[in-house]
């Protein structure tokens, strides 16, 4: 399957995977995390539900606090 992570072009060897799943893959390990699919907010807790399928849009990003 093909998406967007980021803004950049991503393959996988799979029709469809979990927002789990692919920060296994990618080993996406930062706690603190915003991931959205098509621009849809994901909680955390539904990681494991929410699927990723093909030519899906998704962003992983990072919260730093700081001052």
């Amino acid at each position: 399957m093909k998406i967007t992570l980021n803004n950049r072009p991503e393959e996988f060897d799979a029709d469809s995977i979990s927002v789990s799943e692919m920060l296994e893959i990618k080993n996406f390990t930062f706690r603190m995390r915003i991931v959205k699919i098509n621009g849809r907010l994901i909680k955390k807790e539904e990681y494991d539900n929410a699927i990723i399928r093909d030519g899906d849009d998704v962003q992983m990003l990072y919260l730093m606090s700081g001052g």
